[in-house]
Order: C-alpha cells, then structure tokens, then sequence
C-alpha cells in the first residue's frame, strides 16, 4: 500500500503559549481512589485563554460589557491562526486590546521543545514538550496515506500501572490543563503546516496518562479542538482510550459525548487482565463490559477494544474465543497491538503467526478486528512507550 511522504525534517519549535503554573502531588495514587469525580489539583495558578472554550470566552467577555464578536476573534486567532500572540495581530482591535491588556494571563510561560526525533520509517515523530513548571509530556505525531493524526497526553504520568507501558511505569505526577492538551495539537498542527502538509485529520488520546481521570480538562480540551471556528477536528475523528474506569464510560454514555472510545481489555478472565492492568481489581470485567454496553446504547457508538499481545499471557486460540465469549451482543471492533517493548517488562510480542490465529478465532466469532501497524518503535514512540524525562517541578 502507498504511503505518504514523510514530514519534512526540519520543523520549527512550537510557539510560545501561556499555560500557566503547576501544583506538585504526589508520586502515586492507589487505583482505587482514581475516578472523574476526584479533586485532584492541576495547573491552575492563572486562566490561560488557550485552554478556555469559545462560550466561556464570549461569557467572560460580555459580562466585562465586550461584544462576543471580540471573543470570536480571540478564539479564531489561537486556535484557527495557531498565533501565540493575539494582540500581535491586526485583527485585535482597541476593545479586545485593552481587555487582553487589562486582564491577561498575568505574564508567558512558554511550552518548549525539549527534543524531537524522528522514526526510521520516515513518517513518526516524537516531541518531548517541557511545560511550564520544567514538567516534560511526549506527543507523538503519524502520517499515513493521506492523513496524518496526533497521539496527545492527558496527564504527566499515570496511576493505572498497567505492567507494561512505560508511563504506568514511572507513576503519576500530575493531570495536564485543558490549555496543555490542547498545546500539543496547536504544535503538532503548526509543524505540519510548517512542513507544508495537510492539516491534522485525526486525534487519539492514547499518549501519557488514563484521559478519563481526567474527565474535566479533556472534555473542555476536546470542546475546544473541535470548534468549528478553531482547529475544526471532526468528533468523530477524536478516539479516547481508557483503561476501563467505569465511573468515567458511565458519564461519557450519560452526557452522549460524541467521542469514539477505546477500551484496554488485555485479558479476557479478572485474574490475567487484573495481573496486566491493576485497575482490573477496582472495575472487574462484568462491571467494565456493562458500562460498555451502556455507552453503545446511548450514543451509538462502537467500542473499540484495545489488546496488546503478549507472548503466552494472552495470545493463545483460548484467550481469543474467551474474548470473543466477552464481547458477544457488544457493538465492538478489536484492536490487535503486538507489544512494544519497554525497560521495566520482560514480555515479549506474539509471533505473526500466532496474531493472525488469533485473529481468525475473533473472525469465526463474528468479532471484527485489525491487526495494528507498529509504528516509531526504534524511537519509543509506539503504543505504551511514552515516558516523560523529568517528573518534579
């Protein structure tokens, strides 16, 4: 099959955007006490208009006695122009100067580009991003024939611990802002521009961290990524993965967000997936497949149903028709992932031959399924391999 060509190789770094400052946690949290509802601090020290949805720029500025055309072109101008300076622009006229002005972000702290790398196979870089408190996250950009999407961090590390992925392997440090998540698809969109291609098509939330104990900011994130008038990305087209937290599949079925979801199984008894995933424990599976099952019948939604292939953990015909036993009467598509390699896990990926078996189970089982291309291995840039250089401010 054709690909696309390559990103160029020299890409400027990513414009200054004001964040704002960070509270430091701890390390870790115990699964058990993870879910939406949690309180857990973030980067809130100021509000950074890049991480504010267009109706609370148009509430803001109203309620100052601006016309809500102002907030319209503030909003066009970060995240439509990607400018990281909106009073730099012609189109901020004196009312919007003043309040911007007046009002601010209370001085730039910038995102920067720690490092950058690209893959041998020409069309996956990665972009190590350092925050402004020194925090460093990893945004990891694919071309395809044709496209090119965007695998974006929801949090600083991660407390699911899934024994595999390297970020559940350093822990848990903080959540991003909704401005930080959104950062990551301005720069990735500036870069692709920069290189002359085509705008950012697709975005998956399967970079560092759980996005749905994160429930707030990544909502507030995805409200604003899909705006007409900014980064237009389509709804469907934004794919969240999770672990499994129940709490927060539940109220994605009860809001009807809009978003594809992905869903990490990696076994198919309690035992072996909670020996994979510790947050297994706290949502076993006949919990985690009725919340499923709730999201499908509420939004119309598919599951798309995450599987990392482990060699003799969970590759064998009976792991496969034990999943395909699960997934009966679930509106469902599996994910096939062959592991990537990482420091802390001994595991090696299943055989080709073995996925394909595999996969045929499914098949016979009336389970569509594809079998994932590894990508940006040789830069730890695939599924699982996220790790952020610095943990503490």
């Amino acid at each position: 099959m054709a690909q696309s060509p390559p990103v160029e190789s020299r890409i400027p770094a990513l414009p200054t955007f004001s964040l704002g400052t960070a509270a430091g946690l701890p390390p870790r949290f115990p699964v058990d006490r993870m879910s939406p509802s949690e309180t857990t601090p973030q980067a809130t020290a100021v509000i950074p208009w890049i991480g504010v949805a267009r109706a609370g720029l148009e509430a803001r500025m109203t309620a100052d006695g601006l016309s809500a055309t102002h907030a319209q072109t503030l909003f066009r101008l970060l995240h439509r122009e990607l400018m990281p300076d909106p009073l730099a622009s012609p189109d901020a006229l004196p009312p919007l100067r003043r309040w911007l002005e007046a009002r601010g972000e209370g001085g730039r702290r910038g995102v920067d580009v720690a490092s950058e790398i690209a893959s041998a196979d020409g069309l996956t870089r990665k972009y190590l991003l350092r925050l402004s408190d020194g925090q460093t996250i990893e945004t990891v950009l694919m071309g395809f024939t044709g496209r090119h999407t965007a695998c974006v961090s929801t949090q600083a590390g991660c407390a699911m611990g899934c024994v595999f992925c390297a970020t559940g392997q350093m822990g848990f440090v903080r959540h991003l802002t909704a401005g930080e998540i959104v950062a990551q698809v301005h720069h990735v969109q500036s870069a692709l521009r920069a290189a002359g291609q085509r705008d950012l098509r697709n975005l998956v939330l399967m970079g560092m961290g759980e996005p749905l104990n994160n429930y707030d900011a990544v909502m507030t994130a995805l409200e604003i990524l899909c705006d007409t008038c900014g980064v237009n990305l389509g709804p469907s087209r934004v794919t969240i993965s999770t672990v499994g937290v129940v709490p927060g599949i539940r109220r994605m079925a009860r809001e009807r967000r809009p978003y594809p979801l992905a869903v990490s199984l990696h076994g198919s008894t309690d035992e072996e997936r909670s020996a994979l995933i510790p947050a297994g424990r706290r949502w076993p599976l006949t919990e985690l497949l009725d919340a499923c099952r709730d999201y499908t019948e509420s939004t119309g939604h598919l599951i798309f149903v995450e599987w990392t292939l482990i060699a003799g953990r969970n590759d064998t015909e009976e792991h496969a028709t034990r999943l395909g036993a699960l997934l009966r009467g679930i509106p469902s598509h599996v994910n096939l992932i062959p592991l990537n390699p990482t420091q802390a896990f001994e595991g090696t990926a299943t055989a080709r031959d073995a996925a394909q078996t595999f996969q045929r189970v499914l098949r016979e089982a009336g389970i569509p399924s594809t079998l994932r291309q590894r990508r940006g291995i040789d830069v730890a840039a695939g599924c699982g391999q996220l790790r952020s250089q610095t943990t503490t401010s």
